[in-house]
């Protein structure tokens, strides 16, 4: 069930369509969305993530409904995962996605839960997070990569899923700037680790504020601390 947003009736087990990854559009568009409202399915919710990799702050998720024109998608020319974007577009996007969807959710998992869980479970909690945000309840979800077994609610997981579809795509950019504007903020909080730049994720200038100042309140204790420099980009 999906707790929190009025959702008591109960579907199908949730659906896993995994797509091949080589087999991708130029860019993201409206044709899986786009076969579910042909079906009827109107409510259809994309979500992603953002700050999965990263070793400080949380993990960010967002909720997108477009409403269900596939003419909307000539409005949404320039879309695309959100890490294909700079970051003055993803701004930019982030907006325009606001003003132009029906409704919008995000919703974000801290780094004390994302020990405590593990960062799969406490992205899930992020996105159902998300989706308690929304101002109407979806009837189908569409999620890059990630399955949503907890929530009851017809949904397909799908492979490169931020590169295909709009509504993902869109989820993606909202997850994106939230947490960099979140991580900014403790850039403020936490001074020296330079939040504000690399968000959290593990490049060399972090490492050696690492070394400099040891983990701050934000840092994730659970994770590999001596693994390869990663980027929020």
């Amino acid at each position: 069930m999906l707790h929190g947003v009025g959702m008591n009736h109960t579907t199908s087990k949730p659906r896993a369509q995994r797509i091949d990854p080589t087999d991708l559009p130029p860019a993201p568009d409206f044709a899986w969305e786009h076969a579910l409202w042909q079906r009827g399915i109107h409510l259809v919710a994309g979500l992603d993530e953002a700050g999965r990799g990263a070793l400080a702050g949380p993990v960010a998720a967002a909720a997108v409904i477009f409403p269900p024109d596939p003419h909307l998608q000539g409005n949404l020319q320039g879309l695309d995962d959100s890490k294909k974007l700079s970051p003055m577009a993803r701004r930019l996007w982030a907006q325009r996605v606001k003003a132009i969807s029906l409704a919008w959710g995000v919703g974000m998992a801290t780094n004390q839960e994302i020990d405590a869980l593990g960062i799969a479970p406490a992205t899930r909690l992020a996105m159902a997070r998300a989706l308690q945000a929304l101002a109407v309840v979806p009837t189908h979800l569409l999620i890059d990569y990630v399955t949503l077994p907890e929530i009851a609610v017809e949904q397909y997981a799908l492979v490169k899923g931020d590169a295909r579809c709009l509504s993902i795509a869109a989820a993606s950019v909202l997850a994106k700037t939230a947490r960099d504007e979140l991580m900014a903020t403790y850039e403020l909080v936490h001074p020296g680790y330079g939040f504000a730049r690399h968000k959290g994720y593990g490049t060399t200038a972090h490492r050696q504020a690492l070394q400099r100042l040891g983990l701050s309140p934000i840092h994730r204790r659970t994770f590999q601390w001596q693994s390869g420099e990663t980027s929020g980009e």
